[in-house]
């Protein structure tokens, strides 16, 4: 809708990400603000939101289904959810990239037996109960998504089908296998704070050890 507030969070880009969004604000209420770190940049736009829900997408995602976001927010009006997120899809690469995001997708369902797990790259989320739990750990450098969604109660939690289309960008940078481990680690340390404060080089690939914008 027109009337939704979209903020978009800006890592000093180069690529002129404030310029475009804003060549949209004669179709959407848009705007952009000082990103950073992921947790820094989602942190900033929930606090501007003022709706029940607020809706995290990373910057590099593409709906593949038109009517996901009413689906979701259906879904968490009607069950009194407090996380919604969805599948992803891998459109490019190869059949090995599709098969880790298709085990990322089981993981997903299996949290429902466990802690919830809710992808940053799709993540709606009940405001209030978002800072309740203190938002995006902004010390946190990888895995903040899952960090805080595993905090959601499991009765509270949902996956919706539809899906979101991402690329194949972090298999070619780190490769499937450390990529594998590392997201192995995190859920077998899901209980160890540390773990989460400690630095894994995710970022170390990207320009400037910075997320793109």
């Amino acid at each position: 809708m027109s009337s939704t507030r979209v903020l978009v969070a800006d890592a000093n880009s180069t690529d002129g990400t404030p310029e475009i969004v804003m060549s949209f604000r004669d179709r959407l209420n848009v705007g952009v603000i000082r990103g950073g770190m992921p947790s820094v940049g989602r942190n900033q736009g929930a606090a501007q939101a003022d709706s029940a829900y607020v809706l995290f997408l990373d910057a590099d995602i593409e709906l593949a289904d038109n009517s996901l976001i009413r689906r979701c927010m259906e879904k968490a009006l009607s069950q009194q959810l407090q996380c919604v997120t969805t599948n992803i899809i891998c459109r490019e690469g190869s059949w090995v990239d599709k098969l880790f995001y298709a085990a990322n997708d089981c993981f997903q369902y299996l949290s429902y037996l466990h802690r919830p797990f809710a992808t940053g790259m799709f993540m709606l989320f009940d405001r209030k109960r978002f800072w309740e739990l203190g938002g995006f750990h902004e010390q946190i450098l990888f895995a903040e998504d899952y960090k805080l969604s595993q905090q959601v109660d499991r009765e509270r939690f949902a996956v919706v089908r539809g899906g979101v289309y991402t690329t194949n960008r972090r298999f070619k940078r780190m490769g499937h296998l450390k990529v594998g481990w590392l997201f192995l680690k995190t859920a077998l340390n899901y209980w160890n704070e540390k773990y989460f404060l400690r630095d894994h080089k995710y970022w170390a690939n990207e320009a400037d050890g910075m997320p793109p914008a």
